[in-house]
């Protein structure tokens, strides 16, 4: 992996939010890769309940400023940085007032999802792409954890599919067990269209559960690794669909070695 470029994108990463299966890898994948002599990105939505202060976030002016276009409106864009202590990594993260200021991640306090967690995603992969093209870094591989992410991989192949930069990145998605019940909002793909993304590639949006965002995630991907020991019967029957490779779940304490090995066999070829 030694000066291999591999961009992280997740919706959530320890120790910012508690440990789960998806925090958990999107900070030991990176971690393993660094170890390795790679070159890594973290990216992640600067939520209202990160404690800034606490865990040192500072706003980078050079890389904030901007605005981006979500459903008609100018939605500005702020960047944050903040180092994972004793691992040299650091982390960026996505903020707007609109979409992130509030004191929770993806739901309230009744549980229920918020009404604008598709913009909040569009927005989310909009964000860190304009970033890293402010920061000129051309990754080898962008590696992408949890749905709030999973529109990334749609936007970069179509959205960016002539932006140089990303010219010749694969992008992995994981797939966890880790979703949310119901469905975002039925507005959802009448947005993705609004960016010039159409038919075939956002059908799957017209009704947005969890394994339909998915699937988008998957068929816009390059390699697809299974993150989590069960997934929904419709993700696995989808999976046995694809041309692209898929590497089965792993363990925590064997993935290291599979991961490294996925990458560059079926990733970096």
């Amino acid at each position: 992996m030694k000066d291999k470029r591999i961009l992280y994108v997740s919706s959530e990463v320890i120790p910012y939010l508690p440990e789960t299966e998806i925090s958990s890898m999107s900070f030991e994948a990176p971690r393993m890769v660094n170890s390795k002599g790679g070159q890594i990105r973290i990216f992640m939505p600067r939520y209202g309940n990160i404690n800034e202060r606490r865990h040192q976030l500072h706003e980078v002016i050079r890389l904030s400023g901007m605005n981006l276009v979500i459903n008609d409106l100018d939605m500005p864009l702020i960047i944050k940085v903040a180092s994972i202590p004793k691992e040299r990594m650091q982390v960026y993260f996505i903020d707007n007032e609109d979409y992130f200021k509030r004191k929770a991640t993806l739901t309230d306090e009744d549980g229920k999802l918020f009404p604008d967690n598709d913009e909040r995603a569009i927005f989310f992969a909009k964000g860190v792409i304009e970033t890293v093209k402010k920061l000129n870094w051309s990754p080898d591989v962008i590696h992408v954890h949890g749905w709030l992410a999973s529109l990334l991989p749609l936007y970069l192949k179509n959205y960016y599919a002539n932006e140089p930069l990303f010219g010749q990145s694969k992008i992995v998605t994981s797939v966890y067990d880790h979703g949310y019940d119901g469905i975002l909002d039925k507005n959802m793909m009448e947005k993705v269209k609004f960016d010039g993304i159409e038919g075939e590639k956002i059908k799957d949006l017209a009704d947005p559960t969890y394994n339909n965002v998915m699937k988008v995630a998957v068929d816009n991907s390059d390699a697809i690794i299974v993150g989590s020991e069960e997934i929904p019967e419709e993700l696995v029957s989808h999976l046995k669909t694809i041309d692209q490779p898929v590497l089965e779940y792993k363990k925590p304490d064997e993935f290291a070695e599979a991961y490294e090995a996925f990458y560059q066999s079926e990733v970096l070829v």
